[in-house]
């Protein structure tokens, strides 16, 4: 009977991956059972300033801005979800801010295609343990998490940020990124235990254009937590950006001073 070690290792399998679902499903419910209490209030994020710059995996130094005027959100690390596994790599290349920056360690999350994750209450634990330890890392203000989930994993990000969120001191800010879609469809971010959601205006595809201009009549994302902030990019020119208190500006190369000069030119109009 060679045919019944397959048909036993697959039936296996299936219970193994509903088993896990159904754990992250009690672990997102316990979040909120666990005396963890958070509201979103804008007013958290009056201390930031206006421009922000993200400063990606390449060497960067920014020692020449004015901290008053222009934060710093550095990757910090990238964790990829393999399997059953959660393989985190560090910030390798150098970063150099001015004394007194405001500074967001942004922690970048990603599913691997060859070995997709199977999305487990304990691949929760360890991201959300992974994540929250940049938020020890000098003078770090606010911890921003930069994960496309898609819509099946959208049950795990929740999760995930229900236990960040728990594990981060209370002083501690959290921010994501936001696909605009997630911030004007169908709103799946209500509810989260974040101060702000960044929605990415660039590499945005064929919705671009319909996003742009709904913006530039004045419409505003559905979702409260996408209304504060918005993110650019400088080789994505923006005509009219829409009307918010942050804008963070991503460069695919390594910044400049004369870039950063027109930056805040274009942001402050």
């Amino acid at each position: 009977m060679p045919t019944l070690p397959i048909k036993l290792s697959r039936f296996r399998l299936v219970v193994l991956t509903v088993a896990s679902l159904l754990l992250v499903g009690a672990y997102f419910a316990a979040g909120y059972s666990r005396g963890f209490n958070h509201s979103y209030s804008p007013n958290r994020l009056t201390g930031l300033p206006d421009t922000i710059l993200w400063a990606w995996e390449r060497p960067e130094k920014l020692d020449y801005l004015d901290p008053q005027a222009t934060g710093v959100a550095f990757l910090a690390k990238t964790i990829y979800l393999r399997g059953d596994r959660v393989v985190s790599r560090p910030r390798l290349q150098p970063l150099s801010v001015p004394p007194g920056a405001q500074v967001i360690a942004v922690v970048r999350i990603e599913s691997e295609r060859a070995e997709p994750p199977v999305l487990s209450a304990q691949q929760v634990n360890e991201a959300a343990l992974e994540v929250s330890e940049a938020s020890r890392l000098p003078n770090v203000a606010m911890v921003q998490v930069d994960f496309d989930a898609t819509t099946s994993e959208r049950d795990f990000y929740r999760s995930l940020l229900t236990e960040l969120r728990a594990r981060l001191p209370q002083s501690t800010l959290l921010s994501i990124t936001a696909l605009a879609s997630w911030c004007k469809g169908d709103n799946w971010l209500d509810g989260l235990p974040i101060d702000e959601a960044v929605p990415m205006l660039f590499r945005m595809g064929v919705e671009r254009k319909q996003f742009l201009s709904q913006l530039a009549a004045g419409e505003r994302f559905n979702a409260k937590l996408c209304q504060a902030s918005a993110g650019i990019s400088i080789d994505e020119p923006v005509a009219q950006l829409p009307r918010v208190e942050r804008v963070y500006v991503f460069n695919p190369t390594s910044w400049s001073p004369s870039q950063v000069n027109q930056v805040m030119k274009e942001t402050r109009r």
